[in-house]
């Protein structure tokens, strides 16, 4: 399978850990461990590091044990830092944007933050796992609203039409340009041109690189 990814998943609840194993077995990928806490990921991660052998991707829970607060975000933060290649999908019950905005404020590539909710509708989540593992990224359009509400408060994006914001919260849930034009039914190259725009006026200069689509969303957070 061409897209086979390795993954490691981290989540306290023993049923949705075998379920999220189940799901992405079942469609091909090889899910090489899984673990109930913060503290055994960094270990696992950092033995499979050891090996040589890094996982394409970690699926964390946002909160586990043992004060089920931050602990996943935190080991996930600490990760890619440690493994810059390493793809982080963590899965959270609701929108936290410190959270979001942590995760996403260092490197950007290879990075999701999806609410559990999400995991119900299962090509849409291993197809967001696949995305992560290959360097893209997968917010949750819950997560995408409310980060994009914020920034709007701040002026971030009072330079954008109403379009353009259309675009850029699609470009956010790592849609490509010929996906955002199904979805909003026009041309490819209307897209195209949106996203010319969104660049310049957010300040983005070609000599970013293929990462512009990503520094277009850190914009917002890191404002």
């Amino acid at each position: 399978m061409e897209d086979r990814v390795r993954v490691v998943i981290a989540e306290d609840s023993v049923l949705l850990r075998e379920g999220l194993t189940r799901l992405l077995t079942d469609r091909g990928h090889d899910v090489i461990a899984g673990v109930g806490d913060g503290e055994a990921l960094i270990k696992t991660i950092t033995e499979f590091a050891a090996q040589d052998a890094l996982p394409d991707v970690v699926v964390a829970d946002v909160r586990m044990p043992p004060t089920h607060t931050d602990e996943g975000v935190k080991a996930a933060v600490q990760l890619r830092k440690q493994h810059p290649g390493l793809g982080v999908l963590v899965l959270s019950q609701y929108v936290e944007e410190q959270y979001a905005t942590e995760l996403l404020a260092g490197s950007s590539h290879g990075v999701g933050y999806l609410l559990k909710d999400r995991v119900a509708e299962v090509r849409e989540f291993v197809d967001a796992v696949v995305r992560v593992a290959r360097g893209g990224t997968a917010l949750d359009p819950e997560v995408v609203a409310q980060l994009l509400g914020r920034s709007r408060k701040q002026d971030v994006l009072a330079g954008l039409t109403p379009r353009e914001r259309e675009v850029l919260g699609l470009m956010a849930e790592g849609r490509t340009n010929s996906a955002i034009a199904r979805q909003l039914v026009v041309s490819d190259g209307a897209v195209e041109k949106h996203v010319s725009n969104i660049f310049m006026k957010l300040g983005l200069s070609q000599s970013d690189g293929d990462h512009r689509r990503v520094l277009a969303v850190l914009t917002y957070l890191n404002s």
